[in-house]
């Protein structure tokens, strides 16, 4: 270094850095953050650098988020966005079952459920979660280690990139839970998967492959999990071989049926999970983002994420009113159902018995909403 150089990087680099976090560095329980060094291309650690993992860490229960965790994934994003030394987000969550299962349904039941006023300040703090992901500085990296269903759905919709491994699934759960998905996935579906797919993910709440995920365009890479015998495998219930069925049928990324998912959940039984795969896809990228000017990279993502930010920005305040209201009737109802009943007697109500009730103009009661939970309807 000659005299030159240590004379501008003194006259440059202030002996003590502004502190841009708006509070100090906190442990919230079920998120962690993790500085993990970054890498080149070449595999080799850039001094300095690092890619923040924020991981959802609640898998007892699919990783779903309590309030705790909102509130703890909005300081996480906020903290990784003014960190000068980061250079991506990853965000994901613990163990290869899911990634995140949206909001914890135990939560909602038991707290929430009957209570619009309480639960339209807990989705302030949902809508501030899904912002403080749109508004990262840092390129964010969806990393899909199993489900990303409801809640989930939506905030890896919210990440500018997805990586997958082929045993997870996606999908929207809203009309079967007594809810809509009005948290991000009516406005982010229609844009990235187009509206007659977003019709189908929104309202029917079929849960589809990772295979499926990347051909619709909402994941951009898919990789295996599945190890069989030491060699991994494709995922051996999803058809990812070919494109059309006997009829013509566009099966590529559909699951199988019959004996054939029988056989591949018999195999899956009979393999183990591994991650690895998926982990240095997730490093490849997080490696070519580093390769880049750091506020070219800010602003492009700021642009590119506009459509989604429009949408967004456009409903939120009144989907946020209206999951409140709905708190009164069809959303205590759903999730209560969810959080009481068992595998055996199913988790949602009895839909047909509601709309006949409905449709004799019956009030939503407290009678109606203990008729149509599913212990209730075990017992007749």
């Amino acid at each position: 270094m000659t005299d030159d150089t240590k004379t501008v990087t003194a006259q440059t680099a202030p002996a003590t850095l502004v502190d841009h976090n708006l509070v100090p560095e906190q442990v919230v329980p079920g998120i962690l953050y993790d500085k993990r060094p970054a890498r080149r291309l070449d595999g080799s650690v850039a001094e300095g650098l690092y890619n923040v993992w924020i991981t959802l860490d609640n898998p007892k229960q699919y990783n779903s988020y309590t309030t705790d965790m909102v509130k703890g994934a909005i300081l996480a994003f906020r903290r990784a966005a003014v960190d000068r030394e980061v250079n991506a987000v990853v965000f994901t969550g613990t163990g290869d079952k899911a990634f995140c299962t949206g909001g914890n349904t135990k939560e909602y039941a038991e707290y929430y459920a009957g209570n619009p006023q309480e639960y339209r300040q807990y989705m302030r703090l949902f809508n501030d979660m899904v912002s403080a992901i749109l508004g990262c500085d840092k390129p964010v990296v969806c990393r899909v280690n199993g489900m990303r269903i409801g809640g989930g759905q939506e905030i890896g919709m919210a990440c500018d990139f997805t990586i997958a491994q082929d045993l997870a699934n996606f999908g929207q759960a809203g009309p079967k839970h007594g809810s809509a998905a009005i948290g991000g996935a009516t406005d982010f579906l229609p844009l990235m998967i187009g509206c007659e797919q977003a019709m189908v993910s929104g309202t029917l709440c079929e849960p589809f492959s990772a295979h499926k995920a990347y051909r619709l365009g909402i994941c951009m890479q898919v990789v295996p999990a599945l190890k069989v015998d030491g060699q991994f495998v494709a995922n051996p219930t999803v058809v990812t071989d070919r494109f059309l069925d006997e009829y013509g049928r566009v099966v590529h990324g559909e699951f199988k049926t019959g004996a054939d998912m029988k056989a591949g959940r018999e195999m899956i039984k009979s393999g183990t999970v591994d991650l690895s795969l998926l982990d240095a896809e997730v490093e490849g990228l997080c490696a070519k983002l580093i390769e880049t000017f750091p506020e070219c990279m800010t602003k492009s993502l700021e642009e590119l994420r506009k459509p989604k930010l429009d949408a967004w920005n456009r409903n939120k305040e009144n989907s946020r009113a209206w999951l409140a209201l709905n708190m009164m009737n069809e959303a205590r109802t759903g999730f209560r159902a969810f959080n009481e009943g068992t595998r055996e007697t199913g988790r949602e109500i009895d839909f047909v018995a509601l709309r006949q009730a409905l449709a004799r103009g019956a009030p939503w009661t407290p009678e109606l909403i203990e008729s149509l939970m599913p212990k209730a309807a075990a017992a007749e």
